[in-house]
């Protein structure tokens, strides 16, 4: 690579390229639901285990022996301004979505659309490198791909993972008494917001890199503990957006301590200069019915979209060690936020003060 090739991987400012950033770009709940309402046609498959039927992160098929396939797609637009960074997060969060539902990551094909007039394939190179590098930190290899040029950057991965019939969790069977955790703290989408903006200080940039570039692997040890009921990731619908799913489908409400929710330091800071996403509206304008009143200050934590976000997971009390013992062989050291309750009012309610 010649001198003005790395020069300009080195000035490029990838965010700038796009209207959205991560999985802030996600279409809104409300517009997917309007979307998906138009299909009609459903083919019947004993063997699709999970299909369109839940909100799961993947589809599950099975293929006999007590033995499934799960197969996931997930892509957006640069959230980080490094091209070699762009393409690790987006390839950890595509794969996110095996570990979330308990399994194994197999392989991954990768998906690319690429400016062609405005980037040049050098810097596409090192979005293909990053993603390479975060897939084998995985164990997988990316097998192949389609790529198009297109008006914007565009990244991502559809990954295919295998696991056991009964470890597979799903999103929608969380039970009563079920305490609540994540295994990454939230703010995402507000850093990002800030990168855009030029207000992003290095060391949070850094804490923000450091926590998209973070593999879920601890999954699926998660998806072998019985006494974890549901698990899910946090994405682009934020935390309250993939709660209400699980509460949703699972039939119950939830209750949590808003005080005890992880979030990133800091914060405070760019809560303050207002860098919030406009994904954080329109996930408030999708589902904000459905939670019990909440100040900004919460809105704007809970609704932020989530790009390569932790796990969100249900565990019984009784299994609440076992689960505190496999979180901490991986570094993790959560707490519970709240606790699932018979179905009320609302989907999610917060402890009073």
């Amino acid at each position: 690579m010649n001198n003005s090739s790395l020069n300009e991987i080195n000035s490029v400012k990838l965010t700038q390229y796009s209207h959205g950033a991560g999985c802030g770009c996600k279409i809104s709940p409300k517009i997917l639901n309007a979307i998906l309402a138009q299909c009609k046609t459903e083919f019947p498959d004993p063997s699709l285990l999970v299909g369109n039927s839940t909100l799961d992160d993947a589809a599950v098929y099975y293929i006999g022996n007590n033995q499934v396939i799960i197969s996931t797609t997930d892509f957006f637009m640069p959230i980080v301004d490094d091209p070699y960074d762009f393409g690790g997060i987006a390839s950890v969060n595509a794969i996110s979505d095996i570990f979330a539902m308990g399994g194994t990551p197999l392989m991954a094909v990768a998906i690319l659309c690429w400016p062609v007039n405005k980037l040049s394939a050098e810097i596409a190179g090192q979005v293909i490198e990053g993603a390479k590098q975060a897939c084998a930190r995985a164990g997988i290899a990316i097998a192949g791909g389609h790529s198009i040029d297109g008006p914007e950057p565009i990244f991502g991965l559809a990954v295919t993972g295998i696991a056991q019939k009964d470890q597979i969790r799903l999103n929608c069977s969380a039970t009563v008494g079920c305490e609540l955790y994540l295994t990454k703290p939230l703010g995402i989408g507000i850093l990002s917001t800030a990168q855009k903006q030029g207000i992003l200080k290095e060391e949070d940039r850094q804490t923000a890199r450091n926590l998209m570039l973070t593999i879920n692997t601890i999954g699926k040890e998660l998806g072998k503990l019985t006494e974890v009921k549901a698990m899910t990731d946090v994405t682009g619908f934020g935390l309250l957006g993939h709660l209400i799913e699980m509460c949703e489908g699972s039939g119950l409400s939830a209750e949590i301590d808003s005080t005890k929710v992880p979030t990133i330091e800091n914060l405070s800071f760019y809560m303050e200069h207002k860098t919030f996403p406009g994904g954080t509206f329109r996930n408030f304008d999708s589902y904000g019915h459905k939670v019990a009143p909440m100040t900004d200050d919460q809105k704007h934590l809970f609704c932020d979209p989530q790009t390569s976000g932790g796990l969100l997971v249900a565990v019984t009390p009784e299994g609440k060690q076992e689960f505190l013992d496999i979180a901490a062989q991986y570094g993790l050291n959560p707490r519970s936020f709240g606790v699932m309750k018979n179905k009320g009012d609302y989907a999610v309610n917060f402890v009073k003060p």
